[in-house]
């Protein structure tokens, strides 16, 4: 499959890279600066821009599938996030492309979740520190709910770097449900459901 990875210089999204290449997808890393990102594959290539910019369309021309791993920036842009995912929509509407899959905080809340005390109180302490920042988020959430793509929007609690267990479940945020999850499960997931396509226009949690 001919991937493109928003957010691929870092984080969740350098992972995404390196495990598709390693599953044999073909991935064109979008990225601001390319010599950020340092991994070499004869399948990778790399599309320098910005997602605030017209630089989107080109990169997704052609592809089977859009990942976007695009999170906030430091200091944080007003308004990249939900800018982006018009961006990003947009293009694919355009070259056909149908299936995205996006990730997001899991304070991203949905009706289906049930948090416990510590969600309650995490949730305020970001309302409270990063609330431009949270509500850039939801709209970037509500950009792709509103399109007609086959998307889904991963969400996933606090990330830490750590190894690739599977041992992760898909569900909604709960009493049972952890607060945190490695960066490279959160990669898994994405690429899990990129193919499985199980969450089609839902946005599960990822935890342990």
């Amino acid at each position: 499959m001919k991937i493109v990875v928003f957010g691929a210089s870092r984080g969740v999204g350098l992972e995404v890279v390196e495990q598709a290449l390693q599953a044999g997808h073909t991935v064109t890393a979008f990225v601001r600066t390319p010599s950020k990102l340092t991994v070499q594959h004869p399948n990778l290539m790399m599309c320098q821009g910005d997602s605030m910019d017209a630089a989107v369309e080109k990169a997704i021309a052609g592809q089977d599938a859009v990942i976007s791993t695009l999170g906030p920036t430091r200091p944080p842009v007003p308004g990249m996030m939900e800018t982006s995912a018009r961006n990003i929509v947009a293009a694919m509407k355009k070259h056909g492309v149908r299936r995205l899959v996006s990730t997001t905080g899991a304070g991203v809340r949905q009706p289906e979740d049930n948090p416990k005390l510590t969600d309650h109180l995490i949730a305020a302490l970001l309302n409270l520190l990063a609330k431009r920042v949270v509500l850039d988020s939801a709209a970037n959430v509500k950009v792709i709910q509103n399109s007609d793509l086959d998307w889904t929007v991963v969400r996933f609690p606090r990330l830490f770097d750590g190894k690739n267990t599977g041992k992760y479940r898909f569900g909604y945020v709960s009493k049972d449900s952890s607060n945190q999850l490695s960066r490279a499960d959160a990669a898994d997931s994405v690429l899990k459901e990129l193919i499985e396509k199980k969450w089609l226009r839902k946005l599960p949690l990822v935890s342990y």
